[in-house]
């Protein structure tokens, strides 16, 4: 049995913050943000409007693309780390919302890797003939745990939610290889205490030397070479850390998701936020590689190659 991707959906509030809106809130500029991270502007939720609302219109329109009804939902899993309180778990409140009276639900803790981890899982789920049916949704509103006269974090993220049911698909297509991993040792680089604390030269290291090596470990498992992936999705943190990705691939730049400078880092939502765009593009067609790879807090990241389709 392949798992793969049978219906996606996404969510981003109205409201739109720019860089120059930015440079009357704190010592920054546009072209400074532009250039040293791709973000030309930013979703922000409306006070009344929280995680799992968000995750919960993503949700549903992801169900209404795998064309199956919340009562066909075996598992919900929400990748988050702005959760709407402690507990419940978002995930709980969108089972009761959505109506997935049979469903299970729990929420992930994996920061930016937290929609992959959950993709992982639902795979699982899914290949052992447990599951039918497995929403995962990554949803942030990380516009609630910024400190926003801190230059350094608050030019860089965003709100929004992204979601996917995950399902069997017909063989050959779906998740064909997959890598997660952990570093501990890194916590110290990006956390919260009261706001997001991040030190972005580590942070930065960190990355560029893991999503490439991700990338190309998940292709190799696939075996399949470099030439073969058609499109890359990185997590949409930082235009030169998805640069570095890009290069280490050989892909043109038109191969490559560029959402971060409409939406800023939107953490676990990103990956499933870009992948929904660049399938209403036209830029992911049935039979295509994606790479799907991600970094976050933990430190943590994951990667996903997959044969879109169903």
């Amino acid at each position: 049995m392949n798992a793969g991707i049978i219906g996606i959906g996404k969510y981003v509030p109205e409201r739109i913050v720019t860089n120059q809106e930015l440079e009357q809130m704190v010592d920054t500029s546009d072209e400074w943000i532009r250039t040293r991270t791709g973000i030309e502007e930013r979703r922000i939720a409306a006070d009344d409007i929280d995680t799992s609302d968000m995750a919960f219109f993503a949700a549903e329109k992801a169900l209404k693309d795998a064309n199956i009804s919340a009562e066909d939902l075996d598992l919900i899993l929400v990748a988050t780390v702005t959760p709407d309180q402690p507990f419940p778990s978002v995930a709980c409140l969108i089972q009761d919302r959505l109506g997935a009276r049979k469903a299970a639900a729990m929420d992930v803790s994996a920061a930016c890797s937290g929609f992959m981890y959950g993709m992982i899982t639902a795979k699982q789920f899914i290949e052992t003939g447990t599951y039918k049916n497995v929403l995962v949704v990554g949803s942030e509103k990380l516009s609630k745990i910024l400190d926003w006269e801190d230059r350094n974090t608050a030019v860089l993220f965003g709100d929004g939610a992204g979601a996917a049911v995950i399902g069997e698909v017909s063989e050959g297509n779906g998740i064909l290889s997959f890598e997660l991993g952990s570093d501990g040792s890194g916590a110290k680089h990006l956390y919260q205490d009261e706001f997001v604390q991040m030190n972005g030269r580590e942070v930065f290291k960190f990355a560029v030397r893991q999503m490439g090596e991700s990338s190309l470990n998940v292709i190799e498992k696939a075996g399949l070479q470099k030439e073969d992936v058609d499109f890359l999705i990185p997590h949409q943190a930082n235009i030169r850390i998805m640069e570095a990705s890009r290069q280490r691939l050989d892909l043109p730049e038109e191969k490559m998701s560029y959402t971060v400078k409409k939406y800023g880092n939107t953490s676990s939502s990103s990956i499933p936020m870009a992948l929904v765009e660049e399938v209403e593009n036209g830029k992911i067609k049935d039979g295509d590689v994606v790479i799907l790879v991600g970094f976050g807090g933990g430190l943590t990241w994951g990667a996903v190659a997959l044969r879109w389709g169903k």
